[in-house]
């Protein structure tokens, strides 16, 4: 069986920050309590502690979740080098990207901050290819069916989201939203993709967005 583990990256903002709509093009770093999280991730999958040991893993070439990704890989998993893949790379939000939320649901509406949140509807002036990236993932799965062992992948919100369109079936509550630093797992055997986990998070650290 091969077992996927998607996780959205860690915080890039601490509280008392302006949180800001960040996309393809805005390139942050983990902050203070995302550094955290990505420790307590580490630790929650320690290969030597748990259940988990990757023998291969990706992530989009932002820097937020590769070092999420590094922080999780130094915990004695088998594999140390990353894989870039683009479509992994969160979407570009167009005019609001990098603003602050406040004017971004001042602008959109909060109904349509509802539907992206709860449908993966895109609003109006977001560069998003729901199609596309749901392809992405069904290729992805595709590929690495027959993968032995764990795999993980580190990701954003926008494209996470997308993964629940692609695999066969999904055997667990699945809200479109992945919280930072939460993560979901997919199996899939005998060619048949199945989400067994979606949005667990390894600690309460930081619980801004």
């Amino acid at each position: 069986m091969t077992r996927i583990i998607i996780c959205r990256h860690g915080n890039t903002f601490d509280k008392g920050d302006v949180i800001t709509r960040v996309g393809a093009r805005t390139d942050l770093p983990l902050s203070i309590s995302g550094i955290e999280q990505a420790r307590g991730l580490a630790k929650y999958f320690d290969a030597g502690m748990s259940q988990f040991n990757f023998n291969l893993a990706f992530c989009s070439s932002l820097l937020r979740t590769y070092q999420t990704a590094d922080f999780i890989l130094t915990s004695g998993h088998g594999v140390k080098d990353l894989n870039i893949l683009d479509f992994l790379t969160e979407i570009d939000y167009g005019q609001d990207e990098n603003k602050p939320e406040a004017d971004v649901v001042a602008r959109l509406g909060k109904k349509a901050i509802s539907l992206w949140d709860e449908q993966a509807l895109p609003p109006e002036g977001w560069n998003v290819q729901p199609e596309l990236l749901t392809q992405s993932w069904k290729e992805f799965f595709a590929k690495h069916q027959n993968h032995k062992g764990d795999i993980l992948v580190v990701t954003s919100n926008g494209i996470a989201r997308f993964a629940l369109d692609a695999v066969d079936e999904i055997a667990t509550d699945a809200p479109r939203k992945l919280r930072t630093a939460a993560f979901g797992i997919v199996e899939i055997e005998n060619g048949l993709s199945t989400l067994t986990a979606w949005d667990i998070r390894a600690s309460k650290i930081g619980n801004l967005i």
